[in-house]
């Protein structure tokens, strides 16, 4: 079953969905961001704490024996800390003063973060250039489904420019599908309830950015695959 958010119409269905609590009353802009904050800094906190762990290692004389292994650790997790921060800086932050993303450069963006990934990328993005909102709606929704694939599968993202709309579709299949509850009911501009708000916050942030620029989210789950869709003014 399909459900999609439609802000671009009523604004006054808009205000109520945007409120995590429920009320129709409009979001706090401080409570979300100290969310989204709180997000980035679980994302970051892993890699970063790993990089740590190889370095006392390193400075453990009796664990000299497992240099290779530190080194092979403060890599690989300081990849995963580049490819994270250069992803979330487009994906969340203004990345730059422009206004449209070539669409290469969000495809190495997006390939960095699923290398840490058990989940596969298959991009087929037809424009080369798109607009922030696009942009930051296709990398979210992208890492969404990815992570909604935790023992592996296949993550599709298409988009494509048509009739003055640019639609994004983001397709994930595999053994064991498991987009969380709150994660679709965020895209669909729902309060988290009483769900973490880790995954919820990424979610919202995407149906509220579709939602300002005047476009729309759709969202289809089952145990065998995803969809998730949207569209926002080319």
């Amino acid at each position: 079953m399909t459900e999609i958010a439609d802000s671009a119409h009523d604004p006054s269905a808009d205000a109520a969905a945007d409120s995590p609590d429920g009320a129709g009353q409009v979001a706090d802009p401080v409570d979300l961001a100290a969310q989204l904050a709180a997000r980035l800094c679980h994302d970051f906190i892993s890699p970063a704490s790993a990089i740590v762990s190889g370095l006392d290692l390193l400075d453990d004389p009796t664990a000299q024996d497992m240099r290779e292994d530190a080194m092979t650790l403060i890599a690989q997790s300081a990849r995963k800390l580049a490819d994270l921060l250069a992803f979330c800086r487009a994906a969340f932050g203004s990345a730059s003063t422009t206004e449209v993303f070539d669409a290469r450069d969000l495809e190495t963006l997006a390939r960095g973060v699923f290398g840490h990934m058990k989940a596969a990328l298959v991009w087929e993005v037809a424009p080369s250039s798109i607009n922030k909102p696009a942009a930051r709606t296709l990398l979210n929704l992208a890492q969404i489904a990815g992570t909604a694939l935790p023992t592996g599968g296949t993550v599709t993202v298409r988009g494509v420019e048509s009739g003055g709309r640019l639609a994004v579709s983001v397709e994930g299949s595999g053994p064991r599908v498991r987009l969380k509850p709150e994660v679709a009911g965020g895209l669909l501009g729902k309060p988290k309830g009483d769900a973490m708000g880790g995954a919820w916050i990424q979610a919202f942030y995407v149906h509220s950015l579709v939602a300002q620029a005047g476009g729309q989210v759709a969202v289809e789950a089952t145990d065998e695959g995803l969809t998730l869709a949207a569209w926002v003014p080319a």
